[in-house]
C-alpha cells in the first residue's frame, strides 16, 4: 500500500489530503443524533428503520476477535440461525470490539448487523473464502474480466428490511491484495465489492467506516427504498475502481452525510451496460444526494454513467463539497449506450482545486463487448446546475455531446468559478449541446446563452419531497442476551 501512496503526485499533496481528511472526520462526528447511545456495559440504543425482537452476539457462535482466527463459519452460522426469527420480530447480530477476520457472508431479511465502535471486520485474504457468482444481467459480464465475479464481502439478495449499521465501527476490505492482482492483470474474475445488496427492498446502511475496498464500496443494485447515512469511506487515492457509493438500477434512494476519499468516483449512478442494460431496462430514479464531502483527485464527485443504458432520471443533489477532485459533476456516455440521463438537479456545491467543475462527454467508449448497437444513442436532457462556488479550477467546463445527438436542456445559473493561476486559456469547451445560463463566471460558451441577471436562479430544483424523505428512524435497543 505504501507504494500506492507514494505514486500520487507528491508527498506534500498526500499530507494535504490527510489534513483535509482530518477535518472531514471532525465534520462526521457532528451527526450525533443518529449514533448509538450506550446505556450500560452490555446494552445500547441506536436508530434504524426497524427494531428487532431477538438479539445475539457473534461470540455466541464461536466468533474470535483476535484478527487471526477465521470467523467465516461463525458469521454464516449466526445469520442462518437468526433467519428463523424473520417472521417473529426479526433479529440483530452484534459484533463487539475486536478484529474479526472473515470471508464473505450473506445476510437475511428482517435483520440488523451492528458493529461496536471498536469493532473491525477484516476481509479474508484467502481467495478460497470468496465464491464466484454470475455477472450482473444488466452488465452481461464482469467489470474487470469477462465471465463471473467474486461475491461481495457483505452480500444479500432477494431481501426485505435489512440494516447494516454501527457506532462508526469499521469494515476493512484489505484491498491491497486485490489491487496488486488487478494491476498485474492476474485477476480471473471481477473483484468483490465491500457491500452489495441485490433485488431487495427497505435497506439501511449507516454510521460505519469503510476502508480499502477491493473495488466498489457500497453497491445497491436492482433494489428500492434505500437509506445510506453517515458513512465514511477511505481508500488510497490511487487505488483502482474504489468507487464510494454506486446506486445501480435502484429506485427511491437517499444518500446523506457521507465523507469519501477514494481512487474513483465518490458517488457513481448506474443502470447497466450497453445492450445488456438496454435489455434489462431497469433505471435508477428518485435519488437524493445531500451533504456529501468528496476527495478524489482522479475522478468525479458525482458521476452519472458511464453504465447508464437502463436510464437515470430524477437525481437531486445539494450541499456538496469537493476538495482536490477531478470534476464536480460528470455525465459519461457513448454511442451504443442507449438509455437516458434526464431531470438532473444540482444546487449548493462548494468546490476547491478541481480540474473541471462540470464535465459531460458522449465519447466515453468503454464497451462490454463488440455486440453493442451503434444506433443506440443516449438521450441527455434536463440537466440543472445552480448556486455553485468553485476555487482554483483548471477548466470551468468541458461539455461534449454527440454529433447528431446533442445534449439538450442544460441550465447553469448563479455559478462563480475562480480559475487557477495556470488555468486553461479557454475556460469552456462546448460541442453538440443546447442550453441556457444566467450569472455565470467566467462567461460560458456561445451554445449556452446568458439570460440576464434577473434569471439568477432559473434552473429547476424540485420543491416536493420524494418518498424516501418520509422514512423515519426508530429508536432501537440491543441487550447483551441471546433469545434462542
Amino acid at each position: 500500500m505504501g507504494r500506492l501512496w507514494r505514486s500520487s503526485k507528491s508527498f506534500r499533496q498526500v499530507i494535504w489530503v490527510l489534513l483535509v481528511l482530518f477535518g472531514v472526520f471532525s465534520l462526521g462526528r457532528r451527526v450525533e443524533s443518529r449514533k448509538a447511545r450506550v446505556l450500560d456495559s452490555s446494552s445500547f440504543e441506536y436508530s434504524a428503520i426497524s427494531c428487532r425482537a431477538h438479539s445475539a452476539s457473534i461470540t455466541d457462535y464461536g466468533g474470535v476477535g483476535d484478527g487471526e482466527t477465521s470467523n467465516t463459519k461463525a458469521f454464516q452460522k449466526a445469520v442462518n440461525e437468526l433467519s428463523q426469527y424473520g417472521s417473529d420480530g426479526g433479529s440483530q447480530l452484534f459484533v463487539p470490539a475486536g478484529k474479526w477476520l472473515t470471508g464473505s457472508f450473506n445476510l437475511t431479511s428482517h435483520f440488523t448487523l451492528f458493529l461496536h465502535k471498536d469493532a473491525f471486520l477484516l476481509a479474508s485474504q484467502d481467495i478460497n473464502e470468496w465464491s464466484v457468482i454470475d455477472p450482473l444481467p444488466s452488465y452481461g459480464r464482469g467489470r474487470d474480466a469477462a465471465g463471473g465475479r467474486y461475491i461481495s464481502f457483505i452480500f444479500g439478495t432477494n431481501l426485505t428490511d435489512v440494516v447494516i449499521t454501527g457506532d462508526n465501527g469499521t469494515i476493512d476490505g484489505q484491498g491491497a491484495f486485490w489491487w496488486l492482482q488487478f494491476h498485474k492483470k492476474k485477476i480471473k474474475y471481477t473483484r468483490p465489492y465491500l457491500i452489495e445488496i441485490m433485488h431487495s427492498d427497505s435497506i439501511q446502511i449507516s454510521n460505519l467506516t469503510l476502508l480499502n475496498s477491493p473495488a466498489w464500496n457500497v453497491h445497491p443494485v436492482y433494489s428500492s427504498n434505500i437509506l445510506i447515512q453517515g458513512i465514511t469511506i477511505i481508500a488510497p487515492i490511487t487505488s483502482p475502481n474504489t468507487d464510494g457509493i454506486n446506486p445501480d438500477s435502484c429506485t427511491n434512494t437517499r444518500i446523506e452525510d457521507c465523507y469519501i476519499v477514494s481512487g474513483d468516483d465518490c458517488v457513481a449512478v448506474k443502470s447497466g451496460w450497453d445492450e445488456y442494460g438496454i435489455a434489462y431496462g431497469m433505471p435508477t430514479k428518485q435519488l437524493v444526494i445531500r451533504r456529501l464531502t468528496c476527495i478524489s483527485p482522479f475522478s468525479a464527485t458525482i458521476a452519472l454513467g458511464s453504465e447508464m443504458s437502463g436510464g437515470i432520471q430524477d437525481v437531486r443533489a445539494e450541499d456538496i463539497v469537493a476538495i482536490n477532485t477531478e470534476s464536480g459533476v460528470r455525465i459519461k456516455t457513448a454511442v451504443g449506450r442507449g438509455g437516458y440521463v434526464k431531470d438532473i438537479y444540482v444546487k449548493g456545491m462548494t468546490l476547491h482545486t478541481m480540474k473541471w467543475a462540470f464535465w459531460m462527454t458522449g465519447n466515453y467508449g468503454s464497451h462490454a463487448d463488440t455486440h453493442y448497437d451503434p444506433k443506440a444513442l443516449p438521450v441527455i436532457q434536463g440537466v440543472n446546475y445552480r448556486d455553485v462556488v468553485a476555487e482554483n479550477v483548471s477548466m470551468a467546463a468541458r461539455l461534449e455531446g454527440i454529433s447528431g445527438d446533442p445534449f439538450t436542456g442544460i441550465c447553469i445559473s448563479n455559478v462563480t468559478i475562480r480559475m487557477a493561476v495556470k488555468a486553461k486559456k479557454v475556460p469552456w469547451t462546448c460541442t453538440d449541446i443546447e442550453g441556457i445560463t444566467s450569472s455565470v463566471t467566467p462567461p460560458p460558451c456561445g451554445l449556452l446563452p446568458d439570460q440576464g441577471p434577473e434569471k439568477i436562479r432559473m434552473c429547476d430544483f424540485p420543491s416536493e419531497s420524494l418518498p424516501i424523505d418520509t422514512v423515519e428512524l426508530k429508536s432501537c435497543t440491543y441487550a447483551s442476551m441471546k433469545y434462542l
